[in-house]
């Protein structure tokens, strides 16, 4: 271990001669045999007092009474000649780093006789692992050094315990199919029934059974001082807490989480900087880290554990108190600090028409200890009071590792090495670093707002005592999403043979909504709202994405109906003719994708005598239909946005709106507000106008008919290669109309990059399914081509002169759109990285960027692939676009939009699908005379504003989760898949890939191939990756294969057998290669 604890791994004399270790067999003897069988209380106890016996011999110092310490020598089991041998996944995140370059020492690891079925490692679709890091070997002595802890350790073997309990509680996210081995493991013993829940034996749930705290203070009288008890959520206890634990807990409740600070304290505290507010991000895959951001734009403020939290969600926004400095996390030093973020969903903003790929979240923690104990285990563990926690630790005790230098050397397996403490301050003491090594931590004190649904799907399971009172009431509602809490629910509210048969609905989904989170129990309380149906099924998983993220999917109410045209066909009156700009005889046309229904938007281009143009964004007039303070008007503002699934819309508006009377379809008089401009050739602006028009569109393009005229300007189309076009324009027409807006598009693109937009083009899956079923079909990569530039670029222009017009108009009211610039700890690790790769990227302004990406990295396939991780790299800096009321936001600058690199923007082309626009519409119908001013005030503005926001990134989390389902579904049913993929993070046993046929990101962990070995190590500091394949042949060689940034390999997506899991395999390296 180095200066400062970081830590170096070494091989075996011998396996430096050879390289690469040979795995060693697996043996099992008697004590693995009574290990796995025993599951006693007074057996744990031994194992403990085994343990602390161990540590008494090797640590004389340690702080254990001298007759406690004189009782556990008594039993030394290796005294009585027992010879301890286990096997060990072993799980060694601290060590690990997501971010592209994975700055570690170098370490030698080998794979030994691979278990590929105890691996744990499925990854989602974004590429964040469920349960990270994970790799196996067998290890001889593994419970041996467990036994033995030596003098490193101090007296800290309980931290180091409660640390690994701590892990063991929080691991709600393992894979079902681990949890489906763990029960039939244990049913075939006849120790767990299906379809059951064991909460009743967890803490803290008075509310439901009476002195629950008593009964488990006997059941865990064995357990030693640190040892975690409690429910689902365990967090690490301070001092004072492990002192309360020996406390008589009979006759009271316990608070688990702390009581909220009242509304005036929290008011005071923020007005003096004491407080911190901001809205909370849980990481998806480590539930038990989460994040607010911070308000200087540093390093996020890392919050520890669900009781830390205090009853916060996703989401929400919360006031945070800072810890003492003391309980700051310590960030590895030689810029490995990569995963001290709180895990992003979506950060780029639209305008860049981009998708985030999230980054994983911080590893470690400043009061880990210096040797980690760490366990593999199954969803259901989280679910058993601490006695089953204590089974756990001593049942599958094969699963723990503690490396313990050379006894673990004496294997053949790299070791940490160890410092000796003395009685000063730890290494790790956060006090002994600068601030720039430490990450701050804070407690949640109150919430501000509760942004989460508090509505999730999940399984409802049996509890497993069948003789308590609560089992008799209660069912435990168990989330899909483990940021969720598992929820009590009343049986009255569940099937009525699910007592009977509970085995029937183990693999139906539920929505529960929760209703309530006492101070004092680990569980929320909450009512099941429906049964969705079976799950991996995809109208089932929608409906509960749906609902989960709060999207109102209901018909629409009576009274927003009849604020609706009742007379049908509808017609424009002459009164409202009168007051428009007739266009109905000009030549204008939709361009949108071939399925769309809602067409919000129309392009005219008419060439004038002078040889200049004149160009037109004609956009529905939606605000004409949804007038200001009606019923309808209320129900568009609350939906704010309209959400597209892979297979469907949820719309914003009515049906009759979205796809009759607002759109724009063909061959019909549509109302239209129209920005008109004089254009040279080159895009240059010499006269605009703004103003209520009435068009009638010739012709419904699709993107696929644009694109064919922009590359065969001399074809002549045939009628029946288009749609039906309108009687009054020729085919020939349209075609030379959408030829001359596509050259003033690529002035206007060029001018726009020039003056210093930034674009991130990230790939985007597409689906063709199945008419009859719906199902999955075949996907695709997006292709975005020049007449999406085209069409781009006008509604660019649009939004930009409107932005203008109504801020000149009305500057206190104006609703815009602003674009910050990306976090500047993130950037500056991203600037690190390039650096360190060899990268020469300017990251000065969005220019700099825009240009370093395009420009520099060439345009064969190979820069194409690298383009295509860099773009996900530079996402992750990005925040938000979002929508503000000028009148709220004082200083102008803030105005600025990064990406477009402009100083005012807004959303008007989308009407029909966006709340905002209507707005904006209504504010520039106002701002040229045609209506009475807006009755929102600024206040009430911003907050339609922050909630157009809220739902934005609601509205774009599910469509991913859509796309995430779909292509899982297509796995499932059409996989293999094998592509192409690039390199895009190194780690000591896996690597991240982006795969380029489908752009999804996956993480492919060594022990899932078939390797001899591998080897990581860094040079200079870039990570590389060496792998050892196993030969084919008996008389082939192995073949070694180098993984590092940017290396293009073959992959292999496949199934994983459990709803909506799939995972990446390298495809093997041929010994011809």
């Amino acid at each position: 271990m180095d200066q400062l604890g970081n830590v170096r791994n070494t091989a075996t004399a011998q396996g430096a001669k050879e390289g690469l270790n040979k795995p060693a067999a697996p043996q099992k003897n008697a004590y693995t045999r009574l290990v796995q069988k025993h599951h006693s209380g007074r057996f744990r106890s031994y194992l403990n007092q085994i343990s602390q016996t161990m540590q008494l011999e090797d640590d004389p110092s340690s702080d254990l009474d001298p007759p406690l310490r004189r009782g556990l020598e008594g039993d030394n089991p290796v005294r009585n000649g027992l010879n301890v041998r286990s096997y060990s996944p072993v799980r060694t995140s601290h060590l690990e780093q997501s971010m592209p370059g994975g700055f570690e020492d170098d370490k030698l690891q080998i794979t030994q006789n691979r278990c590929p079925h105890e691996r744990n490692a499925f990854v989602s679709l974004e590429g964040d692992s469920e349960v990270e890091d994970d790799y196996c070997i067998y290890q001889h002595g593994a419970a041996s050094d467990l036994l033995n802890m030596s003098d490193d350790l101090g007296g800290r073997v309980s931290n180091s315990l409660r640390h690994c309990a701590a892990l063991l509680k929080s691991s709600e996210s393992d894979e079902k199919d681990e949890e489906d081995m763990w029960r039939k493991k244990h049913k075939k013993r006849g120790r767990y029934p299906a379809c059951t829940d064991t909460a009743a034996g967890h803490l803290l749930t008075e509310q439901f059974s009476e002195d629950v705290l008593a009964i488990n203070a006997r059941k865990n009288s064995h357990l030693f001082p640190g040892q975690v008890q409690g429910g689902t959520y365990a967090a690490v206890t301070t001092l004072g807490d492990r002192k309360s634990l020996n406390k008589p807990t009979r006759g009271r409740k316990k608070s688990v989480f702390e009581a909220y600070m009242s509304k005036e304290d929290v008011s005071a505290g923020l007005k003096r900087g004491e407080l911190i507010q901001g809205p909370l991000r849980i990481n998806p895959k480590k539930y038990h880290e989460a994040f607010i951001p911070s308000p200087d734009g540093t390093r996020d403020i890392f919050i520890d554990g669900v009781v830390a939290r205090n009853r916060a969600l996703n989401s929400d926004i919360v006031v945070v108190k800072l810890l003492p400095k003391e309980q700051w996390k310590v960030i590895k030093p030689d810029g490995c600090d990569k995963e001290t973020e709180a895990t992003h969903e979506s950060n780029v903003p639209e305008d860049m028409l981009g998708t985030c790929i999230p980054q994983e979240a911080a590893k470690g923690d400043a009061r880990s200890p210096d040797v980690i104990i760490e366990a593999q285990f199954d969803d259901n563990d989280a679910e058993h009071g601490q006695d089953h926690l204590q089974n756990m630790l001593t049942d599958d005790i094969k699963k723990l590792f503690l490396d313990t230098g050379e006894k673990a050397k004496a294997v053949g397996i790299s070791a940490l090495h160890r410092t000796k403490q003395d009685d000063g301050p730890k290494v790790n003491d956060p006090r002994l670093f600068p601030d720039k090594c430490l990450q701050r931590t804070a407690k949640v004190v109150y919430i501000l707002e509760k942004k989460h649904s508090r509505a999730a799907t999940g399984f409802i399971k049996l509890l497993a005592d069948k003789n308590s009172e609560l089992f008799k009431r209660c069912a435990m509602f168990s989330p899909v999403d483990h940021r969720v809490p598992r929820i009590y629910v009343s049986l009255a509210d569940c099937p009525p043979d699910f007592v009977t048969r509970p085995e029937d609905y183990s693999n139906i989904l539920f929505i529960c909504r929760i209703v309530d989170w006492k101070e004092d129990s680990n569980f929320a309380t909450g009512q099941l709202a429906k049964s969705l149906g079976q799950a991996g099924e995809i109208e089932p998983e929608t409906e509960g994405i749906l609902m989960e993220y709060g999207v109102d999917f209901s018909d629409f109410p009576s009274e927003a109906l009849e604020c609706l045209p009742q007379n049908l066909p509808w017609v424009i009156s002459p009164g409202e003719l009168a007051k428009r700009r007739d266009l109905r005889k000009e030549c204008i046309f939709t361009i949108d994708p071939s399925t769309a229904k809602d067409l919000d938007d129309a392009l005219s281009c008419k060439q004038l005598p002078d040889g200049n143009f004149e160009v037109g964004v004609h956009i529905a007039d939606v605000s004409y239909f949804v007038l200001e303070e009606t019923a309808l008007d209320k129900v568009a503002s609350e939906r704010a946005t309209s959400v597209y699934l892979v297979q469907k819309v949820v719309p914003m508006l009515p049906r009759l709106l979205c796809e009759e009377l607002c759109s724009l379809n063909p061959m019909q008089d549509r109302l239209t507000f129209s920005v008109m401009w004089k254009l040279t050739p080159e895009g240059k602006i010499l006269d605009e106008w703004f103003g209520r028009t009435v068009i009638c569109s010739c012709v419904k393009l699709s993107y696929d008919h644009a694109q064919s005229m922009i590359e065969s300007p001399e074809k002549v189309f045939s009628p029946e290669e288009l749609p039906p076009v309108s009687i009054q324009h020729s085919i020939a027409e349209i075609q030379q109309a959408v030829l001359n807006l596509h050259r003033i598009a690529q002035h206007l693109r060029k001018q726009r990059f020039i003056d210093g937009a930034l674009r991130l083009d990230q790939l985007k899956l597409s689906f063709t399914l199945d008419q009859e079923s719906g199902m999955p079909q075949g996907c695709y990569i997006y292709q975005y081509r020049d007449s999406n530039k085209l069409v781009e670029e006008f509604m660019l222009l649009a939004n930009m002169a409107v932005a203008h017009q109504i801020y000149r108009s009305f500057p206190d009211q104006a609703l815009l759109r602003r674009h910050p610039p990306p976090q500047t700890k993130l950037l500056n690790d991203l600037m690190e990285f390039c650096n360190q790769v060899g990268l020469n990227i300017d990251f000065s302004s969005a220019g700099t960027l825009h240009k370093s990406l395009n420009e520099t990295l060439g345009a064969d396939k190979y820069s194409e692939a690298r383009k295509g991780v860099l773009t996900n790299m530079f996402s992750r800096p990005m925040q938000m676009a979002l929508y503000f009321c000028t009148g709220v936001l004082e200083d102008e600058t803030l105005f600025h939009h990064y990406a477009l690199n402009v100083p005012f923007y807004t959303h008007f082309t989308s009407p029909i699908r966006r709340y905002a626009d209507i707005i904006v519409h209504r504010l520039l119908s106002a701002s040229l005379g045609a209506s009475p001013p807006i009755k929102m005030e600024k206040e009430a503005i911003q907050r339609q504003a922050d909630h157009s926001n809220d739902r934005k990134m609601a509205s774009k989390r599910v469509q991913e989760l859509s796309a995430d389902l779909f292509f899982s579904i297509f796995v499932r049913e059409c996989g293999p898949l094998e592509s192409e993929a690039m390199v895009m993070g190194v780690l000591n046993e896996a690597f991240d890939v982006l795969v380029l046929k489908f752009g999804v990101q996956k993480r492919i962990y060594c022990n899932a191939l078939p390797l001899m070995g591998f080897h990581f190590r860094k040079e200079g500091r870039k990570p590389e990756l060496t792998l050892l394949w196993e030969p084919e042949e008996p008389e082939q060689e192995s073949v070694p294969q180098v993984i590092t940034i940017f290396t293009l390999v073959e992959v292999v997506l496949r199934s994983d057998g459990v709803p909506l899991k799939y995972s990446a395999l390298l495809k093997r390296r041929s010994s011809e290669k």
